[in-house]
């Protein structure tokens, strides 16, 4: 047949355009989609040569031979797979045949500085001509005799003819562009570059990798050998009881970039409508990056064992950010995008099933390994608590590997399992406070009577805890309260009883003491009460059941958001001698001398909960005037 000359499809005209003028800086991507459509067509082969037992093909030796031409500057991809008819070629390689062609081009003019997203898309054989002038593909389907022979300098036509002698499969020869290294174009007939492309997107590649270069024997003479570039090995492919832990260790450093082991090692596979296969790693120690909101986090994520992208973030929730490893999905496309991946459904139902894995993992290392568990909470307990705000779904599955500080022990943690355990007859509440400083919540005048009454207290001192006691409000049926919030009700039924006319003379004692300190320090507190909470200090400021804390409304400001200021509650202890001195003097008719004195109230006890003072200067003045008195 003689040489025709046909124009691509329109849509694929103005692809090649886009490629062949793009300004991406990852042009090495064209060799992985090469190879990896080279791996389709070795799949393709194998699966036809066992369905159809009357195929002459010889499949003895599949493989996929990667040959350069420094001289000729060519490089050429070659399988000896499927291949392809002559209509075929046409199909696939003159038209796009794929639906949402016009999507991917509008996107791709879109993002035409973000090099992330060269490989993503539909651009397949198309990448080919951002490195060559030219291209030639040759191939011949298996079981056909005729083979073809197709070529475009990438203008807008291709020529296609018949090829007489075309082995079986498919060879696809770039005639490459001068190297142009401010334009990202390398020279890719260079072994080492061929070598770092391979070993980067395509090592786990089922099919060996070949190339051939040049040797110079003892005697000058110039010798071949032929070399195999990836290890085919894909440690997530293989069966777990195959799989030596050290292999594990290996690849661990390989794709963390870390010193040590890891912690735990998570290998998956999913089998039925969606397979993929997952080996993801708890490290043994939180990243420098943990925290930093620019950090890199997700898995890596291959399809079919082809490299796809670094950081797939869509796979993990932020709060599980530290865990490394990969995921090879078996039916994504290879060209998805990172926009495409954060909706696609099968990849949602993909990280609800890592996530629960995850989670159940730190689980039984919370049950069965003390240690391990103790110091993945060490190093990621604060970053998992971060999902008891955001992931709803996870929430109950968070907090049974939650573990926190508590009065139980000075320097131990317990979780909240082991909380309701312990739990006094008649106790309806998983009591909590919330501090800067273990120190200072213990010293805290609202840990008193919980003290004296021998009730448990959970010490929460990371930032995050004031947050996420905010959106939980119980575990096992027990509500979560805040020993800083609302009123404290410590007391049994019978204890109640018999202090009710101690409780109703107190009232009427000091309600007109109440009355003129809520009037005189009004601007600061809604109301002064007297506690039930304090058996030493003189006062403490609490909050009221759903007030927002003082440090969580410091955070919603510094984070740029109008936040009202919040009146608080400041509560009496009727037993202190300042406070009965205080009534005292009210009663005797001398209130406006004893604004200072209630102003140092307030001021003292905003001090020992770690506030701050309005007008520090002035409290200091106010309390050098008043012990100048006494002398």
């Amino acid at each position: 047949m003689s040489t025709e000359t046909l124009e691509f499809q329109a849509e694929a005209r103005q692809l090649l355009q886009l490629m062949v003028h793009s300004i991406y800086s990852n042009k090495d991507i064209f060799l992985r989609e090469l190879i990896s459509n080279a791996s389709d067509a070795l799949d393709k082969l194998r699966l036809e040569s066992l369905v159809d037992k009357d195929l002459d093909v010889d499949a003895s030796d599949l493989h996929i031979a990667i040959e350069a031409d420094r001289e000729a500057r060519t490089l050429t991809v070659r399988d000896n797979g499927i291949g392809m008819s002559r209509e075929d070629v046409v199909r696939l390689i003159g038209t796009i045949a794929k639906s949402g062609t016009a999507e991917v081009l509008a996107k791709l003019r879109e993002a035409k500085e973000n090099a992330e997203l060269i490989g993503q898309f539909g651009v397949g054989f198309y990448s080919t001509f951002m490195v060559a002038d030219r291209v030639t593909l040759v191939t011949r389907k298996a079981g056909e005799s005729e083979g073809t022979r197709w070529e475009s300098a990438g203008e807008g036509t291709y020529t296609i003819e018949a090829a007489e002698d075309a082995p079986q499969g498919t060879s696809v020869t770039l005639h490459l562009k001068p190297e142009d290294s401010e334009d990202h174009l390398y020279d890719y007939t260079t072994e080492w570059k061929i070598r770092e492309i391979v070993k980067r997107y395509s090592d786990f590649i089922s099919w060996p990798i070949r190339m051939t270069t040049e040797k110079t024997g003892e005697d000058e003479t110039v010798e071949y050998e032929t070399q195999t570039l990836n290890s085919m090995k894909a440690l997530w492919a293989r069966p777990r009881k195959e799989v030596e832990q050290s292999e594990y260790n290996d690849f661990y450093r390989h794709v963390s970039h870390d010193w040590s082991d890891p912690l735990e090692t998570i290998h998956m596979k999913a089998e039925g409508t969606f397979e993929y296969e997952a080996l993801l790693f708890i490290p043994s120690h939180a990243p420098f990056d943990l925290f930093l909101r620019e950090g890199k986090r997700g898995p890596q994520l291959y399809v079919k064992r082809v490299f796809i992208m670094e950081d797939a973030e869509a796979l993990l929730p932020d709060y599980l950010r530290f865990v490394k490893g990969v995921v090879d999905a078996h039916d994504l496309s290879l060209n998805i995008s990172r926009e495409i991946l954060q909706q696609d459904r099968q990849i949602q139902a993909v990280r609800r099933r890592l996530v629960k894995k995850i989670l159940s993992t730190v689980r039984d290392l919370q049950q069965n390994e003390n240690e391990k568990y103790q110091t993945f909470w060490r190093e990621f307990g604060r970053a998992v608590k971060e999902g008891l705000i955001n992931d709803t779904d996870n929430q109950g599955a968070i907090l049974e590997i939650l573990s926190a500080a508590s009065t139980h022990s000075e320097e131990g943690v317990t979780t909240l399992a082991d909380y309701v355990s312990r739990m006094k007859d008649g106790q309806q509440h998983i009591y909590y406070m919330t501090g800067e400083s273990r120190s200072m919540i213990e010293n805290s005048p609202h840990m008193e009577a919980f003290r004296a009454k021998g009730f448990e207290v959970l010490i929460l001192t990371d930032p995050v805890d004031e947050v996420w006691v905010e959106r939980v409000t119980e575990f096992d049926g027990k509500p979560l309260q805040s020993i800083a919030k609302g009123q404290v009700d410590l007391e049994s039924e019978e204890e109640k009883e018999a202090a009710k006319p101690e409780q109703e003379q107190r009232k009427k004692d000091f309600a007109e003491l109440l009355s003129w300190m809520t009037g005189a320090l009004s601007e600061n507190v809604k109301e002064v009460r007297l506690s039930s909470r304090l058996t030493t200090s003189a006062a403490c400021i609490v909050g009221d059941e759903n007030d927002v804390t003082p440090t969580l409304e410091k955070m919603y400001r510094a984070m740029g958001q109008d936040v009202p200021h919040v009146k608080r509650i400041l509560e009496l202890n009727p037993t202190h001698p300042l406070v009965t001195g205080l009534r005292t003097a009210v009663e005797s008719g001398s209130k406006d001398e004893q604004k200072d004195t209630a102003e140092l109230i307030y001021g003292m006890a905003l001090l020992a909960e770690g506030g701050e003072l309005a007008d520090p200067s002035r409290f200091t003045r106010l309390l050098a005037d008043r012990l100048a008195a006494t002398l």
